[in-house]
C-alpha cells in the first residue's frame, strides 16, 4: 500500500486533481501541492476547503525543472505517489526525481522540450521510454499519460481489443461541444495546445508511420449526445504508444474544431505568432511569439464559470471475433457546468484531472502498482473503469459501432 500524494502544478487540471484527491483522502492519505507560485497552490487548497474537505493539505514552492528540488521535496514530505500535472516541459525532471527517491510517478501528457515540436515518432521513445530500465531496476511505478487523452482512451482501446480476436483499427475521437463565450481561447495551456497543431501530424497506418498536416484530413462524426461534429486528424500522444503496442492496427486521433477556431489559428500561424523560436525586436530585445500569444489569451481556468455544453470522447475500435467483423465505440460524456459545480473547473480540465487520481488510487491499493514503467493500455482497464464510474467519468459502449446498442461496459 502506498500513501501520501504530491501534486506538481497549479493550473486548471491541478485544481481538479486536488479536489478529487481530497474527496478520496481516506485512500490517498496526506496531500501536498507544489508550484513555482505558492499563492496558486494556496488558492487551490482554499477552493478545496470551501467544499468542506478538512484533510491534511499543504502548499509548497518548487522549481520542477530542477530534479534535485523535486527530489528533496519528496523526501521532506514523505509522499509515495507523485501526480505530475505541471507543464509538459517538466516531465523528465519530475520523473527523474521519482526514480531517484523510489516513489510512484503519474503524468497526463508526454514530455516536450521548449525548442522542439513534433519530434521523430514514436514520441515516447525520445524521452520517457529511455527510463524504462531504471524504473524496472528500482521497482518504481511510472504510469505515463494517465489523463483522458492520452489515458482513458488508451484504456478504452485495450478494453475493446480484449473483446476481439484481432484488432484492425483504433480511431480516437475528441469532441468538445461546449461554449466558453470568449472570442477565442484554448481549453488548456495555450502554449502546449498550439504546439500540438503547428507541426507534422503523425498517424499509424498499414504498419508504418504516415504524415499529414493539420486540418488537411477532416471527417464528420455522429457521436452520442453531442451529435454530428466535424473533427480533424491531429497528432497526439496516445497514437505513439498504441501504435507500438498494437502495430497491426491503424491508429488515428481526431479532434473537433469549429471554423472560427481554424480561421484564428491559421492567421496566427501564417504571420508567425505561433513560433516557438525567439524573434528579435526593433529595440534589440527578444521574445518568443508563442509565449506572447499565450500571455494575451484568457487563462483556461478562467473559462469555467461561464462554460456550458458537453464533451464526448471515445474510441471506435474495429476488428474480428470468431471470424466476424466487430465494431465497438467506447466513450464518455461529460458536462462543463456539472464539472464547475463540483470542483470549480471546466469540463476539459475535469476529464483530464479525474483519471490520474483514479490511477493514484489504484497504485495506492496495489492494483496498478506495477513497479515498472507502463502506458495505460498495458494495465488492466477494468478496475480503472470501475473507479472512474464511481468518481465522475462513467464508461459507456456502443456495441456495433456508432449506430449500435448503447450499454454499460460491464454488460458487454
Amino acid at each position: 500500500m502506498k500513501k501520501n500524494v504530491l501534486i506538481i502544478g497549479a493550473g486548471g487540471v491541478a485544481q481538479v486533481v486536488a479536489h478529487k484527491c481530497a474527496q478520496h483522502a481516506d485512500v490517498l492519505g496526506d496531500l501536498h501541492i507544489a508550484s513555482r507560485t505558492v499563492s496558486k497552490c494556496d488558492d487551490i487548497i482554499a477552493s478545496v476547503r470551501a467544499k468542506g474537505h478538512d484533510c491534511a493539505f499543504t502548499a509548497h514552492g518548487v522549481d520542477a525543472t530542477k530534479s534535485a528540488e523535486v527530489a528533496q521535496l519528496i523526501r521532506d514530505t514523505g509522499v509515495q505517489i507523485v501526480i505530475n500535472v505541471g507543464t509538459a516541459f517538466v516531465n523528465m525532471h519530475v520523473l527523474d526525481a521519482c526514480i531517484e527517491t523510489g516513489v510512484a510517478y503519474i503524468d497526463t501528457a508526454i514530455h516536450e522540450e521548449p525548442d522542439k515540436i513534433c519530434e521523430t515518432p514514436p514520441w515516447y521513445a525520445n524521452y520517457e521510454w529511455k527510463r524504462r530500465e531504471a524504473c524496472a531496476e528500482k521497482g518504481v511505478t511510472a504510469i505515463l499519460g494517465a489523463g483522458f487523452d492520452p489515458g482513458v482512451v488508451n484504456a478504452y482501446a485495450r478494453f475493446a481489443i480484449d473483446q476481439m480476436d484481432e484488432v484492425k483499427s483504433i480511431d480516437i475521437v475528441d469532441i468538445n461541444a461546449g461554449s466558453h463565450g470568449k472570442y477565442f481561447a484554448t481549453n488548456f495551456d495555450p502554449e502546449i495546445n498550439f504546439r500540438e497543431f503547428t507541426g507534422v501530424v503523425y498517424y499509424w497506418e498499414d504498419q508504418q508511420w504516415k504524415e499529414t498536416t493539420m486540418f488537411a484530413s477532416g471527417h464528420e462524426w455522429d457521436l452520442p449526445v453531442v451529435g454530428p461534429s466535424k473533427a480533424y486528424q491531429s497528432g497526439h500522444d496516445e497514437v505513439h504508444s498504441l501504435a507500438t503496442n498494437y502495430p497491426q492496427a491503424d491508429v488515428r486521433f481526431w479532434m473537433g474544431f469549429g471554423d472560427h477556431y481554424i480561421n484564428v489559428f491559421t492567421v496566427l500561424k501564417n504571420i508567425g505568432l505561433l513560433s516557438e523560436q525567439p524573434v528579435k525586436m526593433a529595440d534589440g530585445g527578444e521574445v518568443v511569439p508563442l509565449k506572447v500569444v499565450k500571455a494575451c489569451l484568457p487563462d483556461p481556468a478562467s473559462l469555467a464559470p461561464e462554460y456550458t455544453g458537453k464533451t464526448c470522447i471515445g474510441d471506435l475500435v474495429k476488428g474480428t471475433k470468431d471470424g466476424e467483423e466487430v465494431e465497438l465505440f467506447v466513450y464518455n460524456v461529460a458536462d462543463h457546468k456539472d464539472a464547475y459545480e463540483e470542483v470549480g473547473s471546466q469540463g476539459i480540465s475535469y476529464t483530464a484531472g479525474v483519471p490520474p487520481v483514479a490511477a493514484a488510487m489504484l497504485v495506492a491499493s496495489g492494483e496498478w502498482d506495477a513497479k515498472a514503467m507502463k502506458n495505460v493500455e498495458e494495465l488492466d482497464p477494468k478496475p480503472f473503469f470501475t473507479l472512474l464510474d464511481r468518481i465522475g467519468l462513467p464508461t459507456r459502449v456502443l456495441k456495433g459501432g456508432l449506430k449500435g446498442e448503447d450499454m454499460a461496459w460491464t454488460d458487454l
